[in-house]
């Protein structure tokens, strides 16, 4: 049983080498009760890949989550504060 969703959205963006990568993690439960780990890569405005890993505790999936974060953010991608219109 998950007891709260994880969510992460970076980019990594080098105009000079044309690069425009995004990285998305995030954990959910399955039917099953299982923790999945989400990992959905690619070119910035593409679908990207997806790959999914099926834990049986959500401790191990979160060790996962922030040893691949880590791994991600010593490569150069940042999380990406977009500018949001507010009506009111």
């Amino acid at each position: 049983m998950i007891t709260q969703r994880y969510q992460l959205y970076i980019e990594r963006t080098d105009r000079a080498r044309n690069m425009a990568r995004f990285y998305a993690l995030s954990i959910e439960p399955n039917l099953f009760g299982e923790a999945c780990l989400t990992r959905r890569s690619g070119r910035i405005g593409t679908a990207g890949q997806v790959l999914i890993h099926h834990f049986e505790r959500e401790k191990d999936a979160v060790v996962l989550f922030l040893e691949l974060l880590r791994q991600k953010r010593g490569r150069g991608y940042r999380t990406v504060v977009r500018n949001r219109r507010l009506d009111g």
